[in-house]
């Protein structure tokens, strides 16, 4: 699907600020990895905006869309999921989740459809601390027997703090109008927040990034992805040519370095050639994709290459 660029950020366009009968406001996708977050964001926005894999940790920033209704626009922020950070760079993703949190008007706590998933509910509903209305998604409704969804949508709408609880399959797009009317409601009255052309506010290059992780998440295994973070060191758009792209991928060790690189190089030009398409079908023109890799030592557990490699938790 070819994404008009124009969309993904334009900073000379302002919206309107007429507020008669509107409401806008930011709504927290939450809960615990591989629970569905960014599917359900790629959905509801009509774009793939995030990536998705079957790996746990996909998510490690924020990842915002926006949808304009009928008189709403709520502006979706797909979070890294609950994690027990082991390492520095948990704790970070850990922070910016709680700030998150914290900043919007409305929690949607995305939930898997099985019995266990009560009490797992009430622990990350306890861990939200937001005076936020929260509303549950018990989303993968597509993986049970509709008889048992009932009594368990009766035992999560018990939980303190929770408004409404919403069967869904993101997947199969099942139960996703009625997730958008029920959010819509609890909006705050505002005027749009975003001009109606716009469905994120984060700039090309960040989305270059994650399309590269995504493929390493895809194309790598056991410890690399974990390992190894993107950073963009030029990004040039031609108006006649093929945008310019350079990355860095960065590793902990050399032994995970010369994986990454293959046999005669091999394995990062699979890489490059599957995130160019992507990127391709992203922004809806050329690119030409230059990838390097470099080690930074324990890079996960230093603060200060945490930063310098996007993680700040106060940016």
């Amino acid at each position: 699907m070819m994404m008009d660029t124009s969309r993904i950020k334009d900073t000379e366009q302002s919206p309107d600020s007429n507020s008669s009968n509107h409401t806008a406001g930011y709504v927290a996708l939450v809960g615990r990895p591989n629970v569905g977050k960014s599917t359900l964001l790629n959905a509801l926005i009509g774009e793939k905006l995030t990536a998705v894999t079957h790996k746990p940790q996909t998510t490690r920033f924020v990842v915002r869309g926006i949808i304009h209704g009928d008189g709403y626009q709520i502006i979706l922020e797909d979070t890294p999921g609950f994690l027990e950070a082991r390492k520095t760079i948990d704790q970070s993703m850990m922070k910016l989740v709680r700030r998150t949190v914290r900043n919007a008007d409305i929690l949607v706590l995305v939930i898997p459809p099985f019995e266990t998933t009560r009490s797992e509910s009430m622990e990350t509903a306890g861990k939200l601390q937001s005076k936020a209305p929260v509303i549950v998604a018990v989303n993968k409704i597509d993986l049970v027997p509709k008889d048992t969804l009932l009594p368990l949508i009766a035992s999560i709408s018990e939980i303190p703090g929770v408004k409404d609880v919403v069967p869904i399959s993101a997947k199969f797009n099942d139960g996703l109008q009625d997730l958008l009317r029920t959010t819509a409601g609890y909006l705050p009255s505002s005027g749009p927040l975003y001009p109606p052309d716009l469905i994120t506010d984060q700039p090309e290059r960040f989305f270059a990034a994650e399309i590269i992780r995504e493929q390493l998440l895809m194309q790598y295994q056991e410890e690399i992805p974990y390992s190894s973070a993107v950073t963009i060191e030029e990004f040039r758009n031609s108006d006649h040519g093929k945008d310019f792209i350079r990355a860095l991928l960065w590793v902990e060790r050399e032994s995970q370095r010369r994986i990454l690189i293959g046999h005669h190089g091999r394995s990062l030009k699979r890489l490059g050639t599957l995130a160019r398409k992507q990127m391709e079908l992203l922004f809806g023109r050329p690119v030409y994709l230059e990838l390097w890799v470099k080690v930074r030592h324990r890079w996960r557990d230093n603060m200060q290459d945490l930063k310098t490699l996007g993680f700040d938790e106060n940016a």
